[in-house]
């Protein structure tokens, strides 16, 4: 066996092989006592690999979970100002799990963790453009030509968002639920994109990731993903 470093971290439930890039980078990892910082490196059998001081193996068992994310939680494995991250919420798991991509600290709703590199490079890079469905509560009500150039990209920051879906659900007198549906996930893109259309979201939800709904999980609890539901989402 030869594969590149990053990807023997991620194979292990270490991290998604982009956040394993990182922490190459930042000379966390050794590989036969010998700290490498190379992200081309690769190991072979027989090598032994530390993170953090602590050897790592692969894990043999994939384990694939969906959370509803409460707000007041930190999206990472572990947190430098000791927040309370998502994997607090998920106890009894033997497998080294982590997140599939980030909901901001103030955003709920459907999260994927899971140890499985593979999956996660799936779900996360931008190629394989992976529908993400929300529900936003927003400061007053979208008009049909606010909504328009939401649909269209808006210039956010030095970057054009791609073409997305909002839809109006309910109105209020001075607040409205919107539908929103976007296949990027840079850092905050929802609530930059309503605030750019004059609507700053209130509160916001992620209901589906690709062919996965969050359905009646409450908020704070998990489950195990169904056979049915990997299925789908790997067929992409």
């Amino acid at each position: 066996m030869i594969m590149r470093l990053q990807k023997y971290m991620a194979s292990c439930g270490v991290a998604s092989r982009r956040k394993s890039e990182e922490l190459i980078a930042e000379g966390k990892v050794r590989v036969n006592g010998n700290t490498v910082t190379e992200l081309g490196f690769k190991v072979e059998d027989g090598d032994i690999v530390e993170y953090d001081g602590k050897r790592i193996v692969p894990e043999e068992e994939k384990v694939y979970i969906v959370l509803n994310k409460p707000s007041g939680y930190v999206t990472t494995a572990d947190d430098q100002f000791g927040r309370k991250t998502v994997l607090d919420l998920v106890e009894g798991v033997e497998e080294r799990i982590y997140p599939v991509g980030r909901l901001d600290y103030d955003t709920t709703g459907l999260l994927i963790l899971t140890n499985d590199g593979e999956f996660t490079n799936k779900m996360t890079h931008p190629s394989h453009r992976i529908n993400k469905k929300y529900i936003a509560k927003v400061k007053g009500i979208p008009t049909e030509q606010e909504m328009k150039r939401f649909r269209d990209g808006l210039k956010i920051e030095d970057y054009t968002t791609a073409k997305a879906r909002i839809k109006l659900l309910r109105q209020f007198s001075d607040e409205s639920l919107v539908e929103i549906e976007i296949r990027e996930g840079r850092n905050r893109q929802v609530r930059k994109m309503c605030e750019a259309i004059n609507h700053p979201v209130k509160s916001l939800r992620r209901t589906q990731v690709g062919s996965l709904r969050l359905g009646d999980i409450q908020e704070g609890e998990w489950r195990y993903m169904t056979d049915s539901e990997l299925e789908k989402l790997a067929e992409r």
